[in-house]
């Protein structure tokens, strides 16, 4: 069977009503969902930023080892040609390894560089590290702490939300598509949720802005669902917001 306006009117504040309980509820939790969220992506960065650091500190610390090898190997080498060179026959041979020696010693002379270059990147590297792992350890204390007052919150709370969601989902049922989609809309753009408002001192109670009498007669007919010419969200009167409180 159809529904008048009056019926509409009464479902759609039954709705508004039932969505404001659950709008309390979560304002209750606040920011806290939000707050929970940034802080396991600030825990996620972190722990990312310091595999990171330790790779690269890990491979700093393998070419160290690297340049050692060749600094020893390089050492032995300069000792045999050092041996060599008493045994030379003539300047040519003599000039030919000392050449090689110059090679090898300048290659430990590199090395040697590299080395304290390493040792430079390693200690700045170590010192950001440690002060990654104590953000990290400090992001993991608020979470903990935000996390235990979100659960207690979401205890208290959840079989209240659960029972108007499910009341709310009933409520949808006496809505016509057109409007409750119209209903969903405004209370999308309504920054307090509210999309059904009633008349409260000759004034919107959504915007506060004035509604002129003759409007305010035509509201109270409910012989069309009217919405407020400011702020567009759909105004009830005294008669079908008491309908709804005395249900």
């Amino acid at each position: 069977m159809e529904q008048t306006v009056e019926q509409k009117l009464q479902a759609l504040y039954e709705l508004q009503s039932i969505h404001t309980q659950i709008d309390k509820i979560r304002q209750i939790r606040g920011e806290l969902p939000v707050e929970v969220a940034d802080l396991e992506d600030d825990v996620a960065g972190l722990e990312t930023r310091i595999q990171k650091i330790k790779a690269e500190l890990d491979d700093l610390e393998d070419s160290i080892v690297t340049r050692k090898n060749t600094i020893k190997e390089a050492t032995a080498t300069i000792k045999k040609y050092e041996a060599q060179l008493n045994e030379v026959k003539n300047n040519r041979e003599y000039e030919a390894i000392s050449k090689e020696i110059e090679i090898q010693g300048l290659d430990i002379q590199v090395s040697e560089k590299k080395i304290k270059e390493f040792g430079f990147e390693i200690t700045t590297k170590t010192e950001v590290y440690e002060k990654a792992v104590a953000d990290l350890e400090g992001r993991k204390k608020d979470l903990d702490l935000k996390k235990s007052e979100l659960d207690v919150i979401t205890a208290e709370t959840q079989k209240e939300e659960e029972e108007l969601n499910a009341k709310a989902i009933k409520a949808e049922t006496k809505i016509d598509e057109r409007l409750l989609i119209a209903y969903h809309r405004l209370r999308g753009n309504a920054k307090n949720g509210l999309a059904v408002v009633t008349i409260q001192r000759d004034s919107c109670s959504g915007c506060f802005n004035q509604i002129p009498p003759q409007r305010q007669l035509d509201i109270r007919q409910h012989k069309k669902i009217i919405v407020c010419e400011h702020c567009g969200r759909i105004l009830v009167d005294e008669a079908i917001a008491g309908v709804k409180a005395e249900a």
